[in-house]
């Protein structure tokens, strides 16, 4: 998974980026998110972002559309890495890529990594989390320009129907909670939302750059790729599915935001709704939604496994159904 640097070089210096001599790259994380690389001319840093070799899926991998919502949220209260340059000209490296500065940060994706902080920091840290996300969610989508990014009409309807229709593509096999858990949320959702706005899509700790020296400082929020304009609170429930144990089959990791040590799944949504002064309306819906999105990419990861690892991944999908079922109550 080399980065073509010649082919970027190019590009940044008809950009008129100061590039002081040749590019070296190191990638710094692959797998079935976009390729991001670390590039350096030796004087100058640069993170630079392009689809994975295989697997492409082409609204889920745009590097165009995460640029353009970084560089829209450059001076927004969320915290971003500056936007540099965007290529969608294939021909220079041979598949469009974006280009922002390079942050020196933290990124935690491990249990292990939690070991070296008090449970004081890490409660800090949640709330840090928590404040961006709100932050992000408050923002008027027509004053930052993303008002094209989405359709926020039909939005909560559209996302049952995706999943549903992304399930039948992937499964094993039939599962019973799988189709009521489906019919329920059909039944359930909302008449509308007064909850629209920008929705980062993957938001936990592992998708932001923290401040290595306190961990209650966001340096950047990254892997814009699944951004639109959207119900947000979709955003918020998502956040706390994560805290399941079954993030760990789906990531193959010992994932940091699974933790025990973290604030409770309840906590940060009560967090979340104070900082906002909103209502959870129709929590036990999004919380359901939630639970069958993150069952279904469960299942998606294993289905297109190319390693033992991934191959694991559907292991976490029964308990996820069944905890979207008890997310909506006995019925």
């Amino acid at each position: 998974m080399t980065l073509d640097v010649a082919g970027v070089r190019a590009f940044l210096t008809e950009q008129d980026v100061p590039v002081a001599g040749p590019l070296t790259s190191e990638l710094v994380s692959g797998g079935r998110s976009n390729l991001t690389y670390a590039v350096t001319d030796g004087t100058h840093r640069w993170i630079v972002r392009r689809p994975p070799l295989t697997g492409l899926t082409p609204s889920a991998h745009d590097v165009a559309r995460e640029w353009r919502v970084m560089q829209a949220l450059q001076y927004s209260a969320v915290p971003v890495a500056p936007a540099v340059a965007l290529c969608e000209d294939p021909s220079y490296i041979g598949a469009p890529f974006a280009v922002s500065a390079f942050i020196t940060g933290l990124v935690v994706r491990t249990r292990a990594q939690l070991d070296t902080y008090s449970a004081r920091e890490l409660e800090a840290c949640v709330t840090e989390l928590v404040r961006v996300l709100a932050d992000l969610h408050s923002l008027d989508v027509e004053e930052v320009g993303l008002s094209g990014l989405g359709r926020p009409g039909g939005f909560l309807e559209r996302q049952v129907r995706l999943w549903w229709r992304q399930w039948s593509e992937v499964k094993s096999q039939d599962l019973p909670d799988a189709t009521r858990l489906h019919s329920r949320l059909v039944a359930a959702l909302p008449a509308g939302s007064a909850h629209i706005g920008v929705v980062h899509g993957d938001f936990r700790i592992d998708n932001t750059l923290l401040d290595t020296a306190d961990v209650s400082k966001v340096l950047a929020v990254v892997d814009w790729e699944l951004a639109t304009v959207g119900d947000v609170l979709t955003d918020i429930a998502l956040m706390c599915v994560y805290r399941q144990p079954e993030l760990d089959p789906i990531l193959g990791l010992d994932a940091a935001w699974a933790s025990p040590r973290l604030p409770t799944a309840d906590t940060i949504a009560q967090a979340y709704a104070t900082r906002r002064r909103v209502g959870l309306d129709h929590w036990p819906f999004y919380l359901a939604l939630a639970n069958f999105k993150l069952a279904v990419i469960a299942q998606g990861i294993s289905y297109r496994a190319a390693d033992p690892a991934s191959a694991r991944a559907e292991e976490a999908v029964p308990a996820l159904l069944a905890a979207g079922l008890r997310a909506l109550g006995p019925g």
